[in-house]
């Protein structure tokens, strides 16, 4: 419904022009609300709801990443008649679910509690580090010196853990000494982990999204914190956003622009969601003991592939 409304308000009747509307605006406000998005969703992320699980999580964010970038970028490079450079890096900005998407699908579906972690954990974890791939491939293709590339890559997630961690343990502190009057909590939070993502970005371009989801993940696991008043307008504050952000985003699409890719886009779409992303679960899930039925897992990621191109996806071309 976000992005029929937005391609209504956008392309379709012209109403909303976010890009004559937000100038050069439009994408810092964009990043700054999906750090706000993703810091809320890493703070759901508690380790002991995927105990037994921490192996497929691992993989689909590692091996089940790259086949999925793999996959994606052979058929991209065959049906569209891409480069080899171009098909890497579209399929590098398209392996991500991310939480904007797989968060309104939970709460929608209502999976069964392994299956909605290992999503949840999934989507959240996927999205600072598809950034980052997508990073390094723009960097590859640019420079084409891998070793710099790697470096850079090293530095990006090194900063990030070193300035989420420390926001982690800043607000803590604050909480946990009650150096805060408690009608602030919520505001300072939002304030800080804006904070925090500038100077990450600062520091170094493309680590804020990192840097936030260490911050929440750290924060969801410390003990004695109180975090429940602040996750709750967090939450409500996530929910306005990614109803702002696909209205926005969809109201930017350009119906031209597919009509120049043609059919083959449409087959390039089908391999996403019946091949990559079926193969991506397979291989993941291959020899675990839990109780996720991976055909279960499939369909609900292929559903989420189905929109995360127009979401996260745009936000990466930045780059």
């Amino acid at each position: 419904m976000l992005l029929l409304t937005g391609i209504v308000a956008g392309p379709l009747t012209g109403f909303i022009r976010p890009d004559e509307l937000f100038g050069d605006l439009l994408f810092p406000i964009v990043s700054l609300g999906v750090a706000v998005i993703l810091f809320e969703g890493s703070l759901t992320l508690k380790l002991h709801e995927i105990k037994g699980l921490e192996g497929v999580v691992r993989n689909l964010v590692t091996i089940g990443a790259l086949i999925t970038w793999a996959i994606i970028a052979v058929a991209t490079h065959y049906m569209l008649a891409f480069t080899w450079e171009l098909s890497f890096l579209f399929g590098a900005l398209v392996v991500v679910t991310g939480p904007t998407v797989i968060t309104p699908l939970l709460r929608t579906m209502r999976p069964t509690a392994n299956l909605a972690n290992i999503l949840r954990w999934e989507g959240i974890i996927i999205d600072p580090l598809g950034a980052l791939l997508a990073v390094l491939v723009y960097g590859v293709i640019i420079s084409g010196q891998e070793h710099q590339t790697l470096l850079v890559f090293s530095t990006i997630v090194l900063t990030g853990g070193m300035i989420g961690a420390a926001g982690a343990y800043a607000l803590a502190t604050i909480l946990r000494r009650h150096l805060m009057p408690e009608y602030l909590h919520n505001v300072a939070t939002l304030v800080l982990v804006l904070g925090i993502f500038t100077l990450s970005n600062t520091l170094q371009h493309e680590s804020g999204l990192l840097a936030v989801t260490v911050m929440g993940m750290m924060l969801a696991n410390m003990k004695h914190v109180p975090m429940e008043d602040i996750l709750n307008f967090k939450e409500s504050l996530t929910v306005l956003l990614i109803s702002i952000l696909f209205i926005v985003l969809a109201a930017r699409i350009e119906f031209s622009q597919f009509m120049e890719l043609g059919w083959a886009s449409l087959a390039v779409f089908a391999v996403i969601l019946l091949i990559a992303r079926p193969a991506t679960v397979l291989a993941s899930t291959f020899g675990s003991k839990t109780e996720v039925a991976g055909k279960s897992l499939a369909q609900l990621g292929r559903t989420a592939r189905d929109c995360c191109g127009c979401g996260l996806g745009i936000v990466r071309t930045q780059t």
